[in-house]
């Protein structure tokens, strides 16, 4: 029997999910409970469709001329929570030639056991890594799970020199700190494949998802953050691993 994943939904046409034009898949199921989160009808993991690997990939190659500059990514949701799915649907997108993208919290890796994750490394190309805090406190209260595994997990993918694109959530009254963009940016500079970082404006754009879902939204009526503010918090912590940098050049 054909291994199955949970499947929430698909986009044929992501642009902000990696590099070129993507197929983007939005796995089912996730541990976090994030203030912020946009897509809480991806929490549950007995929800979405069971599809396989090859039913994927089917709806890849429909548009596979769209995609030649881009490839697959698996989002979410929580993709690593649905591990050997995931690797399967990798392994067997590498064997076409396509590029992949995870884009994960890192929530799901285990420390103790790295072998784990080794083989879905060895058929990722790109990954996209949400830092929520760096703080582990205020980690917690943000999304209700430790950072622990998530820096674990980076510092992972750095020793493995597996690509590494970094994205941080700007809150107002959560994230945007300076000390602890510092202390960000402090930690990524010890990361040698860190290839790019984005820093998102909250929106309240999935406030109507919990309505429809009856859950309270959060954050209640906090605003979203403007461009230019995630723009000056991207810049905080580019000096934060400036700072790193030099300290390691002994300079």
């Amino acid at each position: 029997m054909a291994l199955t994943g949970r499947i929430h939904s698909t986009e044929s046409f992501g642009t902000v999910d990696g590099p070129g034009i993507r197929f983007v898949v939005f796995f089912q199921g996730c541990p976090m409970r994030c203030l912020y989160c946009h897509n809480p009808d991806t929490w549950a993991a007995s929800g979405g469709t069971e599809m396989t690997a090859d039913t994927l990939l089917t709806l890849f190659e429909r548009k596979r001329e769209f995609y030649r500059n881009g490839g697959i990514t698996a989002t979410g949701g929580e993709p690593m929570a649905q591990l050997a799915f995931l690797t399967e649907l990798f392994t067997k997108a590498k064997q076409r030639g396509i590029h992949t993208c995870l884009d994960t919290s890192g929530i799901c890796y285990d420390p103790g056991h790295p072998e784990q994750a080794a083989p879905l490394l060895a058929v990722t190309d790109l990954v996209m890594l949400d830092i929520k805090h760096i703080d582990d406190e205020r980690h917690k209260a943000l999304t209700g799970q430790s950072n622990a595994r998530i820096l674990a997990f980076a510092r992972r993918l750095s020793e493995e020199g597996t690509a590494l694109w970094i994205r941080h959530v700007i809150v107002p009254g959560w994230t945007d700190d300076e000390e602890a963009l510092l202390r960000l940016g402090r930690f990524l500079g010890g990361l040698r494949t860190l290839k790019a970082l984005d820093c998102l404006p909250y929106h309240t754009m999935g406030k109507s998802k919990y309505e429809e879902l009856g859950i309270p939204y959060p954050l209640g009526n906090t605003e979203a953050l403007s461009p230019e503010d995630a723009a000056a918090a991207r810049n905080t912590i580019l000096r934060g691993i400036r700072q790193r940098l030099r300290e390691e050049a002994g300079g």
